[in-house]
């Protein structure tokens, strides 16, 4: 092997591989093994970067093979319409993926540049993934920890929340390759890991009189879903799985997002056959509505059982490029809107977390698709829920590991919170998720269907439901300011260094 391509292979070969083997942590994989190797392998050969400049080339690649494998479902918006968006989706995960990983090769670079210690770049990727979550309207999709929510390891994000969770595990990875110079490292290291790993996960008892739940699935693939053929099909079928007789009949119903196929001020006479379907339960739907300035709203309604609309709540975190585009006057000179936008402005984002109150249920919290993915919109709601209400389309995230993924993340709002899950899926997966994370009900990707489970109990308020994610910021600061002080046991010189 001549020396160039040794370099070549070292320098590109091993962050991309090593992202990419990090990627198959994550759902629909979810081998621990690979997450945990991808990380330990990448901080052994970022400890051997010569420079600032190579860390952040480091950074940067091995970002952009995690997110490249790890976001892939990204393009299957893209292909709903292909003779119209298709020619987009290359572009979009290419830019998703190395957009994302500039996070990640900035942590390299200041990691390097301060010391290079391999924990001083683990406190950096946790200290650029928590501002991941937040600049530009944030995105924690992926987040390392998201792989560990099968485990017992998750159960801290109660305390500490993902980032907490995600500094713990970045700094163990980080660990690992001290053990060959010193140790006695690999004591906390195994202890950390198997602990992690086998920490039981409590089960909750739940009442024989806990209220009944039913979610309700159509599977309408968005390719059909508002095409003139199907259009009645699919709201027949729900309706059809709302009637649907039970030995236990649902206390409460819920349909997925944007599930309605008329507007909400036209909706009247279809709500109260829905509501008249469903035998006294009460029932959250979505449903798209028009605003006084002729704006468009991505919604969800509760009928109660006279068919009266009690309440309506306006989804307010809005999907970036989906359903609006920033920078929308330059964009409608060239006719372009957001994915799932209606009209040509887009959608309008609601005032912002709103509980609403089913009677037979209590408070909830309806979070419409894309909200579930940030616990501060959790944590913002004026008082505590009873239940979070997850309704949405994961049809525009394909068959293969966007919805899987996103319910994980939806068991990571539950752990996080204390507070049970209700997910209302078009396609799937549908769910009914308890406290502590684990799924007490789930109907499949790509199924027809409904599905009654009894509501599992509310916890006591956790410590990270009252602090946030200033407990997080704080234990990675003290992490990056620790390992600051050392330089890495395999940090080199720069004439030592890779090409």
């Amino acid at each position: 092997m001549t020396q160039r391509l040794r370099r070549l292979m070292i320098g590109w070969g091993a962050p991309l591989v090593s992202g990419a083997v990090a990627a198959m942590g994550q759902a629909p994989f979810d081998f621990l093994p690979a997450l945990i190797a991808g990380f330990v392998a990448a901080f052994w050969w970022w400890s051997r970067c010569a420079s600032p400049k190579q860390a952040a080339k480091f950074g940067w690649l091995f970002g952009t093979g995690y997110f490249a494998v790890t976001l892939s479902w990204i393009v299957e918006p893209f292909l709903i319409e292909p003779e119209v968006f298709g020619w987009m989706a290359p572009f979009a995960l290419i830019f998703m993926a190395g957009g994302l990983a500039l996070f990640w090769a900035l942590a390299g670079y200041v990691a390097r540049q301060l010391g290079g210690h391999p924990v001083a770049y683990a406190g950096m990727l946790a200290l650029v993934e928590l501002l991941r979550a937040y600049v530009l309207t944030g995105f924690p999709w992926a987040l390392a920890s998201q792989g560990l929510v099968d485990w017992g390891a998750y159960q801290a994000a109660a305390w500490i929340g993902p980032h907490g969770v995600n500094l713990v595990f970045l700094t163990v990875c980080a660990s690992v390759p001290l053990v060959a110079r010193r140790r006695w490292v690999a004591v906390p290291v195994a202890a950390a890991l198997g602990g992690g790993t086998f920490w039981p996960i409590p089960v909750q008892d739940i009442s024989e009189n806990a209220p009944i739940v039913r979610m309700i699935q159509p599977n309408a693939v968005q390719s059909q879903k508002w095409t003139d053929d199907n259009i009645r099909k699919f709201f027949d079928r729900q309706v059809a799985f709302t009637a649907a007789p039970a030995e236990a009949p649902p206390d409460f119903v819920v349909w997925p997002e944007t599930s309605v196929p008329f507007l909400l001020e036209y909706a009247g006479p279809a709500l109260g056959h829905v509501a008249q379907q469903a035998g006294g339960a009460d029932i959250v739907l979505g449903i798209q509505r028009r605003g006084e300035a002729n704006d468009w709203y991505n919604s969800a309604a509760l009928v109660l059982p006279d068919g009266e609309i009690s309440e309506i709540y306006d989804k307010y975190h809005l999907v970036p490029f989906g359903e609006y585009l920033p920078f929308q006057k330059f964009f409608d000179r060239f006719g372009l809107t957001g994915l799932a936008a209606m009209g040509v402005g887009g959608y309008s984002a609601g005032d912002g977390p709103h509980l609403v109150d089913v009677p037979q249920i209590g408070q909830v919290l309806p979070l419409i698709c894309y909200e579930a993915i940030f616990p501060q919109n959790v944590f913002s709601a004026p008082e505590r829920p009873a239940l979070l209400v997850h309704l949405t389309n994961d049809a525009w995230f394909g068959n293969f590991s966007g919805p899987y993924q996103h319910l994980a993340i939806a068991r990571m709002r539950a752990i996080e919170s204390g507070i049970p899950v209700v997910r209302a899926a078009n396609t799937g997966i549908s769910a009914v998720i308890d406290s502590y994370g684990n799924v007490t009900g789930l109907l499949g990707l790509n199924t027809a269907g409904y599905l009654d489970r009894p509501l599992p109990p509310v916890r006591k308020a956790t410590i990270y439901s009252h602090i946030g994610d200033w407990c997080a910021l704080l234990l990675i600061l003290g992490v990056v300011a620790t390992a600051f002080q050392f330089r890495g046991p395999f940090s080199v010189d720069a004439e030592e260094g890779q090409a």
